[in-house]
């Protein structure tokens, strides 16, 4: 899985890059699917940063989640919280896409013929 860090509006440290890239990898467990994250943070307005998340996976549209909060490590974990849900909800339409079948109707069921 690659993991693109990009920032808009200002620099992050080698160690926030380091801490989005640990947090992000984590995503994998959920999705075994994910090819690529890209990670872009907006420092525009430094008291209240906004993290998107982009998340590529194979067979599947791109996953998007963007939040902003007061610090940038909760803005980071709030979007991981929405792109968790997202995926799960995906996986769980995958695994339930086969379905069980057409019932039987009582006309099927009584039919002699």
């Amino acid at each position: 899985m690659q993991v693109n860090i990009s920032t808009r509006h200002g620099n992050l440290s080698p160690a926030s890059q380091e801490t989005i890239s640990e947090k992000v990898s984590k995503l994998n467990r959920l999705f075994e699917r994910i090819t690529a994250v890209e990670v872009t943070v907006d420092l525009e307005h430094t008291d209240k940063p906004e993290v998107e998340l982009r998340v590529t996976a194979e067979k599947a549209d791109d996953f998007v989640a963007t939040d902003s909060a007061e610090s940038l490590l909760a803005a980071l974990d709030s979007t991981i919280h929405k792109m968790e849900q997202q995926l799960r909800k995906h996986k769980e339409k995958l695994k339930t896409h086969r379905g069980k079948g057409q019932p039987a109707t009582d006309a099927e069921t009584n039919f002699e013929g």
